[in-house]
């Protein structure tokens, strides 16, 4: 019996998906890039005020965005505290004197991004599955 591997490749981001991730990283609508995604830091707005697309559409459609705040927020916290043990002769309690503040102003500052890049990858995901609201433009 014959098996065949196949080796996974990362698929490249076509042009929708770079217009899309560069619209939401300035914090604008992934869909028309007029309308802006927040009405102040981290609260998203529900649509968008040009093109009308709904942001969130259901119950827990933020639930990804909380995901890839943790999990991004835990590895960095980890390669602050692997630094600092490496790079530092520094005690327990001055190391997480240090980077316990650091840490925690990473995490606040990411925040509004991953609620950024969580919006796109469900509008992205609406437009691969021909939804009737997902218009790219």
């Amino acid at each position: 019996m014959l098996h065949l591997r196949r080796t996974w490749t990362a698929p490249k981001l076509g042009g929708l998906q770079r217009v899309c991730l560069g619209r939401v990283i300035e914090h604008r609508c992934p869909q028309c890039g007029r309308g802006a995604l927040f009405e102040r830091w981290a609260k998203l707005r529900e649509r968008c005020d040009h093109c009308g697309l709904v942001y969130r559409r259901e119950p827990g459609a933020e639930l990804g965005a909380m995901y890839l705040s943790a999990t991004v927020s835990q590895l960095f916290a980890a390669a602050v505290f692997v630094a600092l043990c490496l790079f530092t002769d520094w005690g327990t309690w001055l190391g997480l004197g240090v980077g316990t503040p650091v840490v925690v102003a990473f995490c606040y500052a990411f925040l509004p991004l991953s609620m950024a890049l969580w919006t796109a990858v469900e509008y992205l995901t609406d437009v691969a599955n021909a939804e009737w609201w997902a218009r790219p433009r």
